[in-house]
């Protein structure tokens, strides 16, 4: 590792967001780890300011042609950013992708598959691209290499008993007295008092695909009056040219609601879900397809592509078997290459992008990872923790975005930020090792030093919510029980199912409201106003008290600064120069019109009013409902955020808060929560914690699929899945309250949470 004291990045000066001139040095070669509570300024340190000076200055050294075709990253705002080192971010986003997106090309191994197969499989199809399901010489020409199709449900849009006379067709668009559906009830060639369940094979035939030549007389509803002559067309030929040939988006929501009723999605008949075409799928190695390589486990694969010894083929399988223990080695074995990307948990997206960077060879990087443990089991963390170590053992500098203890534990060294979030962050508290900072009067230092206290009390169910025969993904057969009116945590290791049951959970009870991990909507214009839905009323207070119409008082509409648009700044695009960003300097960055701003209520402008905190904006209205979410903000501890402060600023632990903030006061409603602690400091998880007694207390019922030890100790029951992931899972390996969790054995969640009673890293 390199020397601590003459090798470092040096930043001063750093004012990104909230930082109050923040100077740091951080040592090159060592895993750093910031840590914090939500919004006190880590990521605005970290990513704002030291990935985008870093990939800002790799930019500068491309051709101006090269550049042009870059993004664009405007200077952070610091005085000076010294001996910078290229930056490779790996964030939090969830990886989400597209149907075509698999853990196959997401690693890129895939590609290495088709090689291998175009090279030495029998009969061969052609070159690599015949076996890309993306490429049309190889996509399945039924589904077009997506693996499954959608079709109309006619066991939905028909009812066999009924003759179309008497409404057998049941889509309303095409039933009997509407203009179309009079295509089927004045056939001449067919009977329209006959059920459809007894039509000859002919007779459907002609239903549902007609013949060339055929007419039938139509006669206008609704008052327009008038019969034509028009030619028929079959139920089916009509079905799929109105609604499967044509982009659903384009249609209203309710004609698109109305249609995906009568809608059913499954396998594709041809390709039987594999994605490729017959010659793809012929290709034989060692008798397994391509297919079947695809949807095996990693750790099958693996064992599968060391079977070739081929002089040509060899160093191809060598090269995927490479790239699959890397997948391996981070405990994720289970998966298999034609799993969709968008069905991964966050914390088995995460792994995988680390993993992309473990095969290069590259020294002398900056790895940032912005809370990697997001997702992971306790069991899990450890190897993340390895992954990082690898990294920084090749001579890498890893900054780390987290919370977690176990991650803080491994780290070289620590810079805490705070001491509070917004306003009252921005600054460094703590600077030195993991052993300090545990013994420092930091807020981080005395949750380090606190135990983890499993309740002894728990609430008594007031009744029982069931889930049974699940036997989805790699559930086996499961029934368990939900106890209502109490806090359930699910638990378990990655891929044991935990997610899966929860889907069930919901699906088995519609009446509940899920709370998942997906981001919320963020855009230059969208506040918290916005998002929790208050805007409409306080403009409308506004144009009540000032007489003014409510449109003046957007900042979309009619009162916005013409100069600016209504943004508060303005964007200068350089070309291939950096882009420049300043205050608007008619509005002073305030959005709006000088007319607007001086109507007033209570001596407040709109403008005063966006720039109130959640708490200061409790004691300015007096409206019922605005009150109301403004409340929710205070119970998920956000009322440190200005009405009108950008979403686009906040730290994902305070986008999940503002979520859930949205979600809140129902009572006697059934919540599912998925993972509520994503991006949350260990002082937030016990604010979290108290929010979620609270709706207990209130007569709900609430869920929460969660890795967080804190949470667990605190549940009513836990249920626990495993013993481990993918084909490993699937099955309760526990049920009971946490105290009884403690004596569980063969639970990989009991272990660890007997070790944090024990002790705190």
């Amino acid at each position: 590792m390199t020397d601590f004291a003459h090798d470092a990045i040096t930043l001063t000066g750093a004012r990104e967001n909230n930082l109050k001139d923040v100077t740091l040095r951080i040592p090159k070669g060592r895993l750093t780890v910031f840590t914090g509570v939500s919004g006190s300024g880590k990521s605005s340190v970290v990513f704002d300011t030291i990935a985008v000076e870093s990939q800002r200055q790799l930019n500068e050294t491309y051709p101006w042609f090269v550049r042009n075709r870059l993004p664009k990253f405007e200077r952070p705002h610091a005085d000076g950013l010294e001996d910078l080192t290229p930056a490779i971010v790996v964030d939090q986003r969830q990886v989400g992708g597209h149907s075509r997106s698999t853990v196959g090309t997401m690693t890129d191994v895939y590609s290495v598959i088709r090689v291998l197969f175009s090279r030495h499989g029998t009969p061969s199809a052609g070159p690599a691209t015949a076996y890309s399901f993306n490429d049309p010489s190889g996509m399945c020409p039924e589904c077009d290499g997506l693996g499954r199709t959608v079709r109309p449900d006619w066991d939905r849009i028909l009812d066999p008993g009924r003759s179309l006379a008497d409404g057998a067709v049941r889509f309303p668009p095409f039933a009997a007295g509407t203009w179309q559906g009079q295509a089927y009830t004045n056939s001449a060639d067919l009977d329209p008092h006959k059920p459809v369940g007894r039509f000859t094979a002919a007779e459907r035939e002609f239903l549902m695909r007609g013949r060339p030549g055929s007419k039938v007389t139509v006669s206008g509803t609704g008052g327009t009056g008038g019969t034509w002559t028009t030619e028929y067309e079959g139920l089916a030929v009509r079905f799929e040219r109105l609604y499967l040939k044509r982009d659903l988006s384009a249609m209203s929501q309710k004609t698109r609601d109305l249609v995906r009723a009568f809608l059913v999605e499954g396998p594709c008949p041809d390709c039987r879900g594999a994605r490729l075409n017959a010659a793809a799928l012929a290709t034989r190695i060692n008798g397994r397809s391509i297919a079947d390589c695809t949807r095996m486990q990693v750790t099958d694969l693996i064992t599968v592509l060391k079977e070739i010894d081929d002089p040509v083929a060899g160093p191809i399988a060598g090269a995927a078997v490479a790239a699959l223990e890397r997948i391996e080695a981070i405990g994720l074995g289970y998966l298999s290459l034609d799993r969709e990307t968008a069905t991964l948990s966050g914390g088995e997206g995460q792994r995988l992008k680390t993993v992309r960077h473990l095969g290069s060879s590259l020294t002398g990087m900056t790895y940032i990872f912005d809370e990697p443990s997001v997702g992971l089991h306790p069991r899990d963390v450890g190897r993340l923790g390895d992954l990082l170590l690898r990294l920084r053992d090749k001579g890498n500098t890893v900054l780390v975005v987290e919370h977690d203890p176990d991650v803080i534990a491994l780290a070289d060294h620590v810079v805490d930020m705070g001491p509070g979030a917004g306003a009252g962050g921005g600054t460094v508290v703590f600077e030195g090792t993991p052993e300090q900072l545990a013994v420092s009067g930091t807020l981080t230092g005395r949750c380090l030093r606190t135990r983890t206290a499993v309740k002894d009390e728990v609430r008594e169910p007031t009744g029982e919510l069931w889930v049974k025969g699940a036997d989805r993904h790699n559930l086996r057969d499961v029934t368990v029980r939900f106890p209502a009116g109490v806090l359930t945590a699910v638990t378990g290791v990655a891929g044991s199912g935990k997610s899966t049951l929860a889907g069930e959970f919901t699906a088995a009870h519609d009446e509940a409201v899920v709370v998942d991990q997906s981001s919320i909507g963020i855009s230059g214009r969208s506040t918290p106003a916005t998002y929790l839905g208050i805007m409409d009323t306080v403009r409308k207070i506004f144009a009540r008290e000032t007489g003014a119409e409510a449109g003046f008082f957007s900042f979309n509409s009619a009162g916005a600064c013409g100069t600016c648009e209504g943004r508060g700044i303005i964007y200068t695009d350089l070309a291939f120069m950096d882009p420049v960003t300043t205050t608007c300097h008619v509005c002073e960055g305030r959005r709006f019109k000088e007319e607007v701003l001086r109507l007033t209520v209570k001596g407040s402008s709109i403008a005063d009013v966006l720039e109130m905190t959640a708490e200061q904006a409790l004691g300015f209205f007096d409206d019922t409902g605005v009150r109301r979410r403004l409340r929710a903000l205070r119970d998920v501890g956000l009322t440190y955020l200005t009405l009108g402060q950008p979403l686009s600023t906040l730290s994902g632990g305070e986008r999940q808060r503002i979520k859930l903030a949205t979600r809140l006061h129902r009572t006697g409603a059934v919540y599912v929560l998925d993972e509520p602690t994503t991006g949350l400091h260990m002082a937030d998880v016990e604010g979290l914690v108290a929010l979620l007694d609270r709706l207990v207390d209130s007569g709900n019922t609430v869920v929460v699929v969660e890795h967080n030890l804190d949470v667990i100790a605190r549940a009513d029951w836990v249920i626990d899945l495993g013993p481990d992931g993918g084909r490993d899972g699937g099955e309760i390996v526990f049920e009971g309250t946490p105290r009884q969790l403690l004596d569980a054995q063969g639970s990989f969640t009991g272990e660890h949470l007997r070790r944090a009673v024990r002790h705190r890293p």
